[in-house]
């Protein structure tokens, strides 16, 4: 089965993440996703039998015209109003270069490519009542369960640094021992 199809199936078996599809699905939010760590760390649950709770839900769009953290509070609020009590997290992709001095985005796409690690660089949406899945460097290290950083984050690179730091915060192995971080 192809690893996309496969991660569709994974989604779509828990209600819990497609509720929170929806909800982002029902505001409208210009190249809206969910990103990063519910995606992958749902993966790294089904193939290592282990149930993480959330520890926050990362919401990315794309609109340049509003590059405001005020907007993506007003969006946090309007989720909690469909999913009260949930861990969301907003982040407009046409501001998040500033955080690493990188040149702007172009889409949310771009965004999630400077992702600093491969198997966080995923991305699910529902889309025309279809779930839509975005991987800039494909999913077979999150499906083998293989971190390694993408290439704005490797060794010798200014951003290095940060990889390493997040590995070391993460703690990846003690709730999911049989990765392999690189």
């Amino acid at each position: 089965m192809e690893l996309e199809t496969k991660l569709i199936n994974i989604l779509k078996e828990d209600s819990y993440i497609i509720k929170i599809l929806q909800a982002v699905e029902k505001l409208h939010l210009k190249d809206g996703w969910v990103a990063a760590g519910l995606i992958r760390n749902k993966v790294w649950d089904v193939l290592y039998d282990t149930d993480t709770p959330p520890n926050d839900i990362d919401v990315i769009y794309f609109d340049s015209k509003d590059i405001s953290r005020a907007t993506e509070k007003i969006i946090e609020a309007q989720l909690e109003k469909l999913m009260p009590e949930q861990p969301w997290s907003v982040k407009n992709q046409a501001r998040m270069h500033q955080k690493n001095n990188n040149p702007p985005y172009r889409s949310s796409f771009d965004g999630v490519a400077h992702f600093p690690e491969i198997p966080t660089a995923v991305a699910a949406r529902i889309h025309q009542h279809e779930v839509e899945i975005m991987a800039p460097y494909g999913l077979e290290d999150l499906f083998q369960g293989i971190v390694k950083p993408t290439h704005y984050y490797q060794e010798g690179t200014e951003l290095s640094a940060i990889y390493k730091e997040r590995m070391q915060k993460k703690k990846w192995q003690t709730i999911w021992s049989d990765l392999v971080i690189e």
